[in-house]
């Protein structure tokens, strides 16, 4: 299964939600998210809490990368 890939580096809250929001909607069931916040992290595992997607985050240089899947 191929991970749908949002890069929502420089945007602020709740931006990186709503387009992971909607990839979910649009039937995706593995996604990697990269942000450079830890709002937006927060805010994204609770949304994959919401949905009981499983979630995995990893930094990458100053990147926040969260796979979820479900």
């Amino acid at each position: 299964m191929t991970a749908k890939k949002i890069d929502a580096r420089g945007l602020s809250c709740p931006q990186p939600v709503v387009l992971t929001s909607q990839a979910i909607r649009e039937g995706a069931e593995a996604l990697e998210v990269v942000v450079d916040n830890e709002v937006s992290k927060e805010n994204l595992l609770r949304l994959a809490k919401k949905y009981n997607m499983r979630t995995d985050v990893r930094e990458e240089n100053q990147d926040i990368v969260i796979q979820m899947s479900k």
